[in-house]
């Protein structure tokens, strides 16, 4: 007999940042279509903020978060989770060996934002990236994005840390006005190159640059947040038969 507490949970390796991790539960439960309680997804959240930072182990200036991250999919397969997302960009630059080890599917975010993208009317051409300096280092986009027929664009060398380290830092630290004035001329660069949407390629960025901003601009604003979020509904969507005609 099926276990009546058994069911589509999706699991959540969270803590990088927390407020990304909080951030994510709340927009997974605004975008899903449901009229009650029992209709939303069932989640898991494991955050854990002591996962060692990502972008410096990645620049070789600090200590590996692998097994930390390993550790947080460890639990959420032991509480049930079906499969897993991971609301930080940075940390899937480990994404290939974490889902070696994993006992059941990890989204790749880069590719919940290749959806969402086309879900925006944004099929192929340049897009904008913004993101750490690590995940832009690693082409971790690029070549995702390069693949379904997108020129990706990057911020200058210069504007990377004025643009997306300082912003990214002043969210984790919670001074979310600081962080918007520091990313808005990131995007209005970008802008001025001639992209066809903008992608905030790191779950703090978002948070700096709120959806009540983003008609500012006359390009799509895709934040990896939304993504996964979006991903998670149409997954928990096929797994409980309740497909749109487009699923």
């Amino acid at each position: 007999m099926e276990d009546a507490f058994d069911g589509p949970f999706l699991g959540i390796l969270g803590g990088m940042g927390p407020l990304a991790s909080a951030t994510l539960m709340t927009r997974l439960t605004q975008l899903t279509p449901a009229e009650t309680d029992q209709a939303h997804i069932p989640a898991i959240l494991w955050s854990d903020p002591r996962i060692p930072d990502r972008p410096a182990a990645y620049l070789r200036q600090g200590e590996d978060p692998f097994p930390w991250m390993l550790n947080g999919i460890r639990r959420l397969e032991a509480a049930g989770a079906k499969i897993i997302v991971i609301p930080c960009n940075t940390a899937h630059l480990w994404y290939d060996a974490l889902a070696a080890q994993a006992r059941v599917p990890i989204i790749h975010i880069v590719d919940a934002v290749v959806q969402n993208l086309q879900a925006q009317g944004v099929p192929h051409g340049r897009v904008g990236l913004m993101a750490t300096s690590a995940t832009l280092q690693s082409g971790l986009y690029q070549s995702r994005l390069s693949a379904h027929g997108y020129e990706c664009l990057v911020p200058e060398p210069e504007e990377i840390g004025r643009h997306c380290s300082i912003p990214i830092a002043l969210t984790k630290q919670g001074h979310l006005e600081e962080a918007r004035r520091a990313a808005s001329p990131g995007v209005a660069s970008l802008c001025d190159r001639g992209v066809q949407a903008i992608v905030l390629g790191c779950t703090e960025l978002p948070l700096a640059l709120p959806h009540a901003m983003r008609g500012s601009w006359e390009v799509p604003i895709v934040d990896s947040i939304d993504a996964l979020a979006h991903a998670a509904i149409h997954w928990h969507r096929r797994q409980t038969g309740k497909r749109k005609p487009d699923d």
